[in-house]
């Protein structure tokens, strides 16, 4: 049952606790009480693996969903985010980003523009205080205005089904063509008979995939239905942090956060046309010029060997400066290699420059590395 219009949080953010869900023969666990990213059938590097080359499901019920309804939805949105809503066809998704006054990015978030009447935002967990406190301020300046426009924070749950055989599985379960729904596209549909679903073509893995937004009272039973294809495993935090760090995939609080602009974070897509013309989002008068005047840190992808490089590791010049600072890091089970994403001197920041990594005080060489480290597989259509 959804809070509907009422301002307030879902349930299930009063309380951090680990919640289990039980049926017969099947306890599956939330993957926030997963936060050792252990798995409940196999090793963290077997669970990507097999979301590689099958397909995994990933609980991702702790983002935050959200309604935006009235006449002035999409001008609302806009007014907190850097993307072209308007632009958007029906039932076509964008990542965007919250900005402050300072150019600061406040959280990563995908909007949809439905054919339902209402603006579908998913936005990170841990940023659902912040985010639904963010919205509402804004609501009720929106309303003072005299503008036409309400929020519904959904009770909704949510799981990501990732991988390349994800379009054979859920086949099976849904009366609408795959085929048609390609990456950052929506629709409600019926998903194996539960009623209520809304189905997106995205994920956060860099594979084919989707995220179900399904009423809490039928998760159980379809986790069930998928985990009954031979395809599917369950996935936890770990695997599928490796997996968005492959996919060259920013985590909030790691690899942006609001120190960081769009453009530093090398994010400068997120912002529409339009919206760069306009300078209407907050912080655009730092942002804008930025693109153009570039900026003293860069975001760039780093490959090295040796022990694994992880977040806070120094990054160095090859006469040992102190260049930047690595954000996200951890072994490649693709690859083979150490992979890691972090910020340096954007003179440092070309693709095939040599640098080194300070691990345990001891320079490892390193080279900045293109992203994605694996080939991202998102469908686009045939």
């Amino acid at each position: 049952m959804t809070n509907h219009r009422t301002g307030k949080l879902p349930q299930r953010w009063c309380s951090r606790k680990p919640r289990c869900m039980t049926s017969t023969g099947l306890r599956v666990v939330r993957w926030w009480s997963l936060q050792d990213g252990v798995c409940l059938c196999s090793t963290m590097t077997v669970t990507l693996t097999h979301t590689r080359q099958h397909c995994s499901i990933f609980d991702v019920s702790r983002m935050l969903q959200t309604k935006v309804y009235g006449r002035d939805r999409v001008k609302f949105i806009e007014s907190l985010i850097v993307g072209d809503i308007a632009e958007l066809k029906d039932n076509q998704g964008t990542l965007s980003l919250f900005t402050n006054t300072k150019g600061g990015i406040m959280d990563d978030l995908i909007v949809t523009k439905t054919d339902q009447g209402y603006v579908y935002v998913v936005s990170n967990a841990g940023c659902a205080d912040k985010d639904s406190a963010h919205m509402q301020a804004r609501l009720q300046e929106f309303k003072a205005a005299g503008h036409d426009v309400d929020l519904e924070f959904m009770e909704e749950s949510l799981i990501a089904l990732q991988g390349p055989s994800m379009a054979q599985v859920l086949q099976k379960g849904v009366g609408d063509d795959l085929r048609k729904l390609t990456f950052m596209t929506s629709v409600l549909t019926p998903v194996f008979g539960i009623q209520g679903c809304r189905v997106t073509r995205c994920g956060y893995t860099g594979e084919d995939g989707v995220e179900i937004s399904v009423p809490s009272g039928d998760v159980v039973s379809l986790t069930e239905k998928l985990l009954a294809d031979s395809e599917v495993k369950l996935a936890g935090l770990g695997a599928r942090d490796s997996l968005r760090l492959e996919a060259g995939l920013c985590l909030y609080g790691n690899d942006i956060d609001e120190t960081t602009t769009p453009v530093e974070a090398s994010l400068v897509w997120t912002i529409g046309k339009r919206r760069r013309q306009a300078q209407d989002f907050p912080g655009a008068d730092i942002i804008v010029p930025q693109i153009k005047a570039k900026t003293q840190r860069k975001r760039v992808g780093l490959i090295s060997t040796g022990p694994p490089v992880r977040q806070h590791t120094p990054i160095l010049s090859s006469d040992g400066r102190v260049i930047g600072e690595v954000t996200s890091g951890c072994p490649s089970p693709c690859l083979k290699q150490n992979v890691a994403m972090g910020y340096v001197e954007a003179g440092f920041s070309k693709v095939g420059t040599s640098i080194q990594v300070e691990v345990r005080k001891k320079a490892v060489p390193a080279v900045v590395s293109k992203m994605p480290f694996v080939p991202t597989k998102y469908y686009m259509g045939q």
